[in-house]
């Protein structure tokens, strides 16, 4: 139960708790945030780390503190996430049928299954509309690799839903994190994200409810 709430008052104040990172460690902040976006889109187990409010939020410190290049934010994290989807394919690609058969205590079958459907309907493109879209962030590349979706395919949309991910949400957060109405109520916009981003996920259970 601790873990999870200081999950969530770092999600919540992410602003603060990344410029507590830049004050203890200085341009290593920048390996920090690799790291975690690494992990989040690498790891079919880790859907729940908060990949676009840690983006916007970056962008955010970048333009306040002007301690961070917002370029190289977007050169080193694109890369992180290009190969997180690409270590989390080639695990789906290995345990993907195993884990479609039976059912594992660190892995959210439910999700699982709604993105294996969404896959179904969207194709290849998934791979892109899935960067904006958390838990299906995480699956997509394994249901890929469960899938035997060919990699060369696989690595096309790896890389231009990986750029248009890092890119947009850094860059939102460098032009609008330092305006006043943003840093005066960054929980709100915190909020704000985590609302847009979960919206469609929302709106396709109460579709998946209504018609079963």
């Amino acid at each position: 139960m601790d873990i999870i709430l200081q999950l969530i008052d770092f999600i919540l104040h992410i602003d603060l708790h990344l410029a507590q990172f830049l004050t203890d460690y200085g341009l290593w902040i920048y390996g920090i945030l690799f790291v975690i976006i690494f992990v989040e889109t690498g790891f079919v187990v880790m859907p729940f780390l908060p990949g676009d409010s840690l983006l916007f939020a970056a962008g955010a410190l970048a333009a306040v503190t002007g301690a961070l290049n917002p370029a190289l934010l977007i050169g080193l994290l694109f890369v992180a996430a290009v190969l997180g989807d690409t270590l989390n394919y080639h695990i789906g690609r290995y345990i993907g049928p195993k884990v479609f058969q039976k059912n594992y205590r660190f892995i959210n079958q439910q999700q699982l299954l709604k993105t294996q459907a969404f896959f179904d309907k969207h194709g290849g493109k998934t791979i892109i509309f899935a960067r904006f879209l958390p838990f299906a962030r995480t699956f997509a590349p394994f249901v890929a690799g469960a899938g035997s979706m060919n990699y060369q395919k696989f690595l096309a949309y790896n890389v231009i839903g990986g750029f248009c991910w890092i890119a947009s949400f850094i860059l939102l957060g460098f032009f609008f994190g330092n305006q006043p109405v943003v840093k005066d109520n960054f929980t709100y916009v915190i909020f704000g994200i985590i609302a847009f981003t979960t919206l469609p996920v929302i709106i396709g259970f109460i579709k998946g409810k209504l018609n079963p």
